[in-house]
């Protein structure tokens, strides 16, 4: 069973329970700036000048123990850590030290970080996805200041590494069956209702989209649905959960297929913003619809050119098998919109165009609603996670519609794709009073500070600060 983080994964902070005050040795996070500040120990500011440390990003400096006796049993007296001259461009900078210190108990000590973004910074360096591996390296503990909201701060860490494990876990142990384990075991610890429609049921109870796009798969598709609070303001999450993504008859190259065990990075994502949200306890009624689903190849894969009557009613031409992904969250959609919410939020690992216009590290949202647009931007721009608006342009609502059905789900000419995916989801959302749809690439493909390769939670934070904001 895929791990759930909560239960199974190491904290890597340090409760610091019965030690000395200051036994955690110190880091001072430091910009240039900060080498010649009167409130740095002149012994430390003089290492540092012996040594030739310029505070550049990422630089990092042991100090030795203080003359004066102050300092580890090892001989260290702590550490410099540089931040560079303008460390909001990094703001996550301290990840390098979970993967950079000695193991051991340590502190940071910093007038340009708050104590929290160095502590997030710090947690989110420290994750491995290290289920495959034999033997764990012993690591460097973080001991948090007691202004820090320690509760806060682990949700928000659970939330991403359980993001990260979903999406870094291949399919051969995360397909449709495991990924309804790892949900149920999401709604159990907070003692939310899970329920599942499987299989042929799916017919029966009218998501033809989802069972389409699932039945060639030796696993079942199905649509978990998860129910939790009795708030009076209604939270509607669905996410994409394809378990991987052959692309189907209309099969994707090699290369292409590498990472597809990542595509129900979307799935993933709501999963981990409704752990925050749960383990808050915010006073809302949440619901999370993920539909699970394998795109595979087999004598009953559906075809390009056949045409299915979604569960809303319109049809839909499938010009490309590989344009599942909008199938599935098309009924998931429609089937949200029949109960009352005041916010639907979608997420998906959903097109290649929206990587071609941001990159994988700026995932795009649309919506029509002009408040939520702006304060999800605001809330963005507040907790360091990007995200970037694109239009739901109208203009180009005429490429979504096909000439023998409503739609279709692969319009040609390949223009814009992005924006047509979300113009062809708008079809399926009914009048809610916000909805957005966030098109995530879930994956870093490069290291960062703060970021290992691998799966990613993306847009998350701010959208439950956007949640929890509106709650007060």
């Amino acid at each position: 069973m895929p791990p759930f983080c909560l239960e199974h994964r190491p904290s890597p902070f340090t409760s610091g329970e019965g030690a000395a005050p200051n036994a955690a040795l110190p880091v001072y996070a430091l910009t240039p700036d900060d080498l010649e500040s009167a409130a740095l120990d002149p012994f430390v500011r003089n290492w540092a000048r012996q040594a030739g440390f310029k505070a550049e990003s990422g630089a990092l400096l042991l100090i030795p123990a203080h003359p004066d006796g102050q300092g580890g049993a090892d001989g260290l007296g702590g550490a410099l850590f540089g931040l560079g001259s303008t460390p909001f461009d990094a703001p996550f900078a301290t990840g390098k030290l979970a993967r950079t210190l000695p193991p051991g108990d340590w502190r940071i000590v910093s007038d340009s970080l708050s104590a929290e973004q160095a502590a997030l910074g710090f947690a989110l360096g420290a994750y491995s996805f290290d289920r495959y591996k034999v033997g764990k390296a012993e690591r460097p503990q973080l001991k948090l200041p007691e202004s820090v909201d320690r509760p806060a701060l682990d949700r928000t860490v659970a939330g991403i590494s359980l993001v990260r494990d979903l999406i870094n876990t291949p399919t051969n142990d995360l397909g449709p069956d495991a990924l309804e384990e790892a949900f149920q075991a999401l709604g159990r610890h907070y003692g939310a209702t899970v329920t599942t429609i499987l299989g042929d049921d799916l017919l029966v109870k009218n998501f033809p989209l989802i069972h389409a796009v699932g039945r060639a798969a030796h696993q079942a598709p199905r649509l978990l649905d998860l129910r939790w609070g009795s708030g009076a303001k209604k939270i509607t999450l669905v996410g994409k959960g394809v378990c991987f993504d052959t692309g189907g008859l209309d099969i994707k190259p090699a290369a292409s297929m590498l990472l597809m065990k990542k595509d129900m990075g979307g799935a993933a994502n709501v999963m981990g913003l409704a752990l925050m949200i749960m383990d808050a306890g915010l006073d809302v009624s949440l619901r999370v619809l993920v539909p699970a689903v394998e795109n595979s190849i087999a004598g009953n894969a559906f075809r390009p050119s056949d045409i299915y009557r979604s569960r809303k009613g319109l049809t839909v031409q499938i010009d490309n098998t590989d344009a599942e992904g909008r199938l599935v969250l098309a009924d998931a959609l429609a089937y949200a919109g029949e109960s009352e919410t005041d916010l639907l939020i979608d997420m998906a690992t959903l097109t290649g165009a929206a990587r071609v216009a941001l990159g994988p590290d700026l995932p795009p949202f649309f919506t029509d609603d002009e408040t939520l647009a702006t304060d999800l931007s605001q809330a963005s721009l507040a907790t360091h996670d990007p995200l970037w608006r694109l239009p739901l342009y109208k203009g180009y609502e005429k490429d979504v519609t096909s000439r023998i059905a409503d739609l279709t789900n692969a319009p040609s000419g390949g223009m814009a794709g992005a924006i047509t995916a979300a113009l062809f989801l708008k079809r399926f959302v009914a009048e809610t009073r916000g909805w957005v749809h966030l098109d995530v690439y879930g994956w870093n493909p490069s290291e960062r500070p703060h970021a290992r390769v691998g799966g990613e939670a993306q847009g998350i934070r701010a959208l439950y600060a956007l949640i929890a904001r509106d709650l007060s």
